[in-house]
């Protein structure tokens, strides 16, 4: 059993989303009553678990594979009867809002992250460090987001990258997470699973469900700027095992990893936060290294994959990865095969916002095969896409099916994961995992 994993996902009825959306019938209660949200949330309940008819509660993945969703349970339903039922009963909209995960300014709640979930539906929302107050507060803010989704019909993605090392958002009250580096030098797969393990531990304590983690970048470019220590070494196959690893754990905790940057951002020059990296490779390089880990991690189930913004002219001359139909809807779903949702990086980073816009970027990438667009900086930017992206399926340009088959897949992976807006507990200081995780690090 995952460390403590049935403290995020356990049993809330057989009760689907779709009817909490028609009838409420979430009760709406708490938890657990330390936690205190935002009052402009409160008067809202919290919107029903995701999870599908007949299930018995039991952890995601606890072999961390794919779940076998045409399978049906012990009342005759499949987990895609489920997914077309809530999908049957969301507007256009609220599908299209299911594509953005948006990042909020501040540590508290305002008006303009309420308005991205009430109008703009995000489906997902992304914090980075100066998010996180102390422990209360930032419980506080995760609640009160999850509470402003009770009009919307699914669960939200509440997401940060916590890698460890010099990656880490987490408030100080959590013990600090070594880098990749370091875990990968002692080349020991039990170890880096269990790091995924307390990853998982350390975020469900805060009320988050995803995590942009592990890195399976392979560093081999002295020189790169942005991996270095975040990747587990300079070897692919050293990388994978680790990788692979981390994810696992990350997955028997309940939690959902996002196994990134794809097809490989170890032999960069330049940081794609601030400009355009090419990386002058074939796909034949890249199938013989970076590639490598990435195929290990969807064999042994990979839930979302992130594309990076690299330009690889050589493969695609005319579109960086994040949004080549070359690299997304031929490779990485064809040739590797992978079936589970694809995230693009930030589409506000330079890489993008400097060379092709962010809008017009944001819709290649949807028509390119991706499913979620990550916009982590700026309201007004998030809304533009939504728009972009709503304007593109009116006209005719996007079809809505193209919509309906990224949707489905957002839906999939948050009923596998049996995901809650339903408020947590601030934690208390016996509560957290720092002695593990120390106990752990004595091992390393």
């Amino acid at each position: 059993m995952p460390i403590s994993s049935t403290r995020l996902i356990g049993r809330f009825g057989i009760c689907l989303l779709l009817l909490a959306l028609a009838a409420g019938c979430g009760n709406g209660q708490r938890e657990g009553s330390s936690a205190s949200p935002p009052s402009s949330a409160s008067a809202q309940p919290p919107a029903e678990t995701v999870e599908p008819s007949g299930t018995d509660g039991a952890s995601p993945s606890d072999g961390g594979g794919r779940p076998e969703s045409s399978v049906p349970d012990s009342s005759g339903v499949t987990e895609d009867d489920d997914v077309n039922r809530i999908l049957g009963t969301m507007t256009l909209e609220q599908k299209v809002g299911q594509m953005l995960l948006a990042g909020i300014d501040g540590k508290t709640l305002d008006d303009g992250m309420t308005g991205l979930i009430a109008e703009q539906h995000v489906g997902g929302i992304i914090w980075y460090k100066n998010n996180f107050s102390d422990l209360k507060g930032s419980v506080d803010l995760a609640n009160g987001l999850k509470q402003a989704n009770a009009g919307n019909p699914v669960p939200l993605f509440m997401s940060v990258d916590q890698e460890g090392g010099k990656v880490s958002r987490l408030p100080d009250d959590f013990a600090a997470m070594p880098d990749a580096a370091r875990v990968g030098s002692t080349g020991d797969p039990e170890l880096a699973k269990e790091m995924g393990a307390l990853l998982s531990e350390q975020l469900k304590l805060v009320g988050f469900n995803v995590d942009f983690a592990p890195v399976l970048d392979v560093n081999s470019n002295p020189n790169n700027p942005v991996i270095g220590s975040r990747a587990f070494g300079s070897d692919a196959e050293r990388v994978s095992k680790m990788g692979v690893a981390v994810m696992q754990g990350l997955q028997q905790g309940g939690t959902v990893p996002v196994v990134k940057h794809f097809p490989g951002h170890g032999d960069t020059a330049v940081d794609s936060h601030v400009d355009l990296p090419v990386v002058d490779k074939t796909t034949d390089q890249l199938r013989k290294m970076e590639w490598l880990p990435f195929r290990d991690a969807i064999d042994s189930g990979a839930d979302a994959v992130m594309v990076a913004h690299i330009l690889f002219p050589k493969i695609d001359p005319e579109a960086p990865a994040s949004f080549s139909k070359i690299i997304i809807g031929e490779q990485l779903r064809g040739t590797l095969g992978f079936e589970g949702v694809v995230i693009t990086d930030d589409m506000t980073m330079g890489a993008i916002a400097d060379h092709y816009g962010i809008e017009d970027a944001s819709l290649l990438s949807v028509e390119a095969g991706t499913d979620i667009l990550l916009v982590a900086h700026g309201y007004g930017t998030a809304k533009k896409v939504y728009d972009r992206l709503l304007d593109a399926v009116r006209s005719g340009r996007l079809p809505e099916s193209r919509i309906d088959e990224s949707v489905r897949r957002i839906l999939s992976l948050k009923l596998k994961y049996g995901l809650s807006d339903r408020p947590i507990d601030v934690p208390a200081p016996k509560d957290l995992p720092n002695a593990e995780i120390r106990q752990w690090l004595d091992k390393l």
